[in-house]
């Protein structure tokens, strides 16, 4: 008797694909002049040293919810969709300390009985939010996640201080993942992340925990972001390249093979020593820090539909996709870009 062996063409591996694309910004703008007017500043120093020129800041009636909302609608009709199985919402400035924000956002969004939760990771939480997004769709828990990176910075920055008033924005972007192939255009990539607690209070609010729960006789500037610029700056630098590498890696990149580096916008020289470190030529590198500032978590997406819509990001493009943030903690994950993908602003 023969026994015939039967062969069977490898099924290519589930993975999470971008199909939507959305972002927003408040519609008040501030310009260096500003902070030059009553801080000790200059608005030639903030660009220089900085990198910004301009920010978006939300006015007194807007939450991080409202941000949100917007970023989610645009996202999901850049979908097609009317309905996801999840959201995750990246934020570092919710409504409330309690309840998360996410399930206010989905219930506004028309999602009803969702799954939706807050996952607070400063500027590394969209790809931290995406990469669990990814996991759940891998895992069959849901197919298609709507995942929000939202941020009312000017809500937790004291207007008086030179070191961080001049540096944050208010924004939002989202994306929309769905069940698909790990060869087809944007799919998303393994994941490299990490942390490192021992720098947690390089970038804190000290009260308002469990820590050091609120009082009436609190010193105020307390309750904002307070930042040791100089140790931030330079793990950034460190952190991003030693991320980056690592994601390249697990995709089977070469570095210089990425056509576009997409880096957190904290700092446009933090940016630019990151790619002249790696090698990566700077028309590589595309950047609107000049006229958003940093959006911590909302950073990422609003980065990533700004390119797409100035033409930057084209299809079947290697594009990495990088962060730093709060904790200290850094993420980073890769994809080739999507054909006919539109990005909503």
């Amino acid at each position: 008797m023969f026994f015939v062996r039967k062969t069977t063409t490898p099924t290519p591996a589930h993975a999470a694909r971008l199909i939507g694309l959305g972002s927003y910004l408040p519609p008040q703008k501030v310009n260096n002049a500003d902070f030059a007017s009553r801080l000790d500043t200059t608005d030639e120093w903030i660009r220089t040293r900085i990198g910004i020129s301009e920010r978006h800041i939300a006015d007194p009636a807007t939450a991080t919810s409202d941000l949100a909302v917007e970023a989610g609608l645009r996202a999901m009709k850049s979908a097609e969709v009317e309905h996801v199985d999840a959201v995750i919402l990246a934020t570092a400035t919710p409504d409330h300390h309690v309840p998360g924000t996410a399930p206010l956002v989905a219930h506004r969004l028309g999602l009803r009985q969702v799954p939706a939760f807050d996952l607070a990771v400063g500027c590394s939480g969209f790809v931290y939010a995406t990469t669990v997004a990814a996991g759940l769709i891998h895992a069959g828990t849901a197919s298609t996640v709507l995942v929000i990176g939202a941020e009312k910075m000017s809500a937790v920055i004291d207007p008086a201080d030179r070191s961080t008033a001049p540096i944050f924005g208010d924004g939002a972007g989202a994306v929309v993942l769905t069940a698909g192939y790990a060869d087809e255009p944007g799919a998303l990539g393994p994941a490299a992340w990490g942390s490192d607690g021992e720098h947690a209070d390089a970038i804190y609010i000290p009260d308002g925990g469990s820590r050091r729960p609120l009082r009436r006789t609190d010193d105020l500037k307390n309750r904002y972001v307070h930042m040791k610029g100089n140790e931030v700056f330079r793990h950034a630098v460190r952190r991003i390249t030693q991320v980056t590498q690592e994601s390249a890696a697990a995709a089977g990149w070469r570095v210089q093979d990425i056509d576009r580096l997409i880096v957190h916008q904290a700092n446009a020289r933090i940016s630019a020593a990151v790619a002249n470190t790696l090698g990566i030529p700077p028309e590589r590198v595309p950047s609107n820090i000049s006229q958003v500032g940093n959006t911590s978590a909302a950073s990422i997406p609003l980065l990533l539909s700004h390119s797409a819509i100035d033409g930057q990001l084209k299809a079947r493009q290697r594009v990495l996709v990088t962060s730093f943030g709060a904790g200290f903690t850094w993420a980073a994950t890769t994809l080739l870009w999507p054909i006919a993908l539109r990005a909503l602003n």
